[in-house]
């Protein structure tokens, strides 16, 4: 008996829109993919009810930035910037394939990542990457939990304040705000009583280019304004695990981290053209057909059985 060939997508409302006029690149192409493949594709609305019953139904599922609810289901998510998506088992980009792989730092082409390192950082800030300078503070990205400390931290959010100021003894700490992230009454109250002890730590409101162009370095969870910060040359010191760790800091390299220098084009060139699907690329469609096959996914048509004998991937006369 031939498995179930639907696939199902769990969407946002604009994402379904998006996906129904042809307009979101990554989408558009992943059901061209799984036509393709012959996969009967169908937009679900998400929700807590659709993910409740996600798993009653035959064939695969897949949803947007949210935890798959069965064997059969996987996440989408895109990394950090279009047009880089990533198509994966689990949520948590700690526990992605490429948080595991190593950083082939000597094998990476020094021309061809110097070239797409300038081409991004011109895309994505301007001018702004030529201007960087070192103007003498840590800048510091803030997430959401001040208080507490999760599985995947090295220490909760305000503790992580607490360890810089004991180890950064000499340069200022400006942190910020994530806009997106409701913050209650004790977190605030715990992060003002902090910044009255140490006049040294600030809470300001600057956008993240500015801050980037300016530090001496960031320090931070997981945010994703140090894997941005890597455009302007600026080291990053993380409290916790994420998929792009691979030349950032632990807790313990305060003493040096303003003057750590990874290669940072090198890096991003290989963890977004080797890691990630590139919509943008002449070949997407392989790749994401190549990924979907990775996690699982059959991706030969249906009822192409092979001749006896014939070696695999073979068609029968």
């Amino acid at each position: 008996m031939e498995p179930s060939r639907d696939f199902r997508l769990y969407l946002s409302h604009p994402l379904i829109r998006g996906t129904e006029a042809g307009t979101h690149g990554f989408l558009t192409r992943l059901c061209r993919v799984l036509e393709a493949h012959g996969h009967r594709v169908e937009l679900l609305r998400t929700g807590p009810e659709a993910r409740a019953h996600a798993h009653e139904h035959p064939g695969w599922a897949m949803f947007h930035m949210e935890h798959p609810t069965h064997q059969q289901a996987l996440v989408f998510r895109k990394v950090y910037h279009a047009p880089f998506w990533a198509i994966e088992r689990v949520a948590e980009r700690w526990r992605w394939p490429v948080a595991d792989a190593r950083f082939p730092r000597r094998r990476v082409d020094a021309k061809e990542a110097a070239r797409f390192y300038a081409r991004w950082q011109r895309k994505l800030f301007g001018e702004l990457p030529q201007q960087a300078s070192r103007e003498g503070f840590v800048y510091i990205p803030l997430q959401g939990r001040l208080l507490d400390h999760r599985s995947f931290q090295d220490r909760s959010p305000i503790e992580m304040l607490e360890w810089t100021l004991e180890r950064e003894k000499t340069r200022p700490l400006l942190a910020t705000l994530h806009p997106k992230e409701s913050y209650t009454p004790e977190e605030l109250t715990a992060l003002e009583d902090l910044c009255r002890r140490f006049p040294r730590l600030q809470l300001v409101e600057r956008p993240m280019e500015q801050m980037l162009q300016r530090c001496d370095y960031v320090v931070t969870q997981n945010s994703s304004a140090a894997f941005f910060g890597f455009f302007f040359g600026k080291p990053a010191v993380t409290f916790a695990q994420i998929d792009f760790h691979h030349i950032c800091l632990g807790p313990w390299a305060f003493d040096w981290a303003a003057e750590y220098a990874p290669a940072y084009d090198r890096y991003i060139w290989w963890f977004w053209q080797q890691n990630c699907i590139n919509t943008g690329a002449p070949d997407a469609e392989q790749q994401i057909a190549a990924r979907l096959a990775r996690c699982g996914v059959e991706m030969s048509l249906p009822g192409a059985a092979k001749q006896k004998g014939a070696p695999h991937g073979t068609p029968s006369a």
